[in-house]
């Protein structure tokens, strides 16, 4: 018998319990009064009726991860269907991004100097108020977005149950910034002056982009 034969599985067990040491927890509420679908990338995704909760886990060194709220949706019996904002390819279990309009809470987890890097986005539009907060004592982080968007929004931006950005809408360098070099523009500002925390625009991380330590836990909350 070979004593090193078990080492891989050793080691993988070490990596994975590495993994989950940094990992983080999403508790993901809706406190709206109508029902919405909950999504997150990764994670899937789970209809949450007024005051039901959900709880996902990201592994450490997690990038480019989402979490935001689906409205007015059908499923079949084999969860396939479509949602009127938020929608991620016509299932209930996403794979992959909604469609805007959708309020994103975003995330990755233990990056530089073992910092989680945690926003609320409205470059994608605006659907569903939201708060995106630290769930653990040593981070006392708090970011919201809960401002009459959709009721305000400007007609150019409009659509059934949202308000959407204008990246989306124009799909121009001005407002999507595809180079890297741009400016906020009227419309951003629109977002801006009304959720002075979230992004408006692709370059808005000096306002927009935060911190809390590795190993801090979360909760999203659908209007809080």
């Amino acid at each position: 018998m070979n004593p090193f034969k078990t080492l891989p599985t050793l080691s993988f067990l070490f990596l994975t319990l590495l993994g989950l040491a940094h990992a983080a927890t999403f508790d993901i509420r809706n406190n709206c009064p109508y029902t919405v679908w909950a999504a997150a990338s990764p994670g899937g995704g789970k209809r949450l009726d007024q005051g039901q909760t959900w709880q996902i886990t990201a592994a450490s060194g997690t990038t480019q991860a989402r979490i935001w709220a689906r409205t007015k949706c059908n499923f079949d019996a084999s969860g396939k269907g479509s949602c009127e904002t938020g929608d991620c390819g016509g299932v209930l279990e996403c794979k992959g991004y909604g469609k805007a309009p959708n309020t994103l809470a975003e995330y990755a987890i233990d990056q530089f100097e073992h910092q989680d890097f945690i926003d609320i986005s409205n470059i994608d539009g605006f659907n569903v108020p939201m708060e995106f907060s630290s769930n653990s004592p040593g981070c006392t982080r708090v970011i919201k977005c809960t401002a009459d968007i959709v009721g305000q929004c400007p007609n150019e931006l409009k659509v059934p149950g949202g308000c959407n950005g204008p990246c989306p809408v124009f799909n121009t360098e001005e407002h999507c910034c595809n180079s890297g070099n741009c400016g906020p523009t009227n419309f951003s500002r629109f977002f801006k002056e009304r959720c002075p925390d979230a992004y408006s625009y692709p370059k808005d991380d000096p306002t927009s982009l935060f911190t809390c330590p590795t190993g801090t836990n979360y909760k999203v909350i659908f209007c809080p």
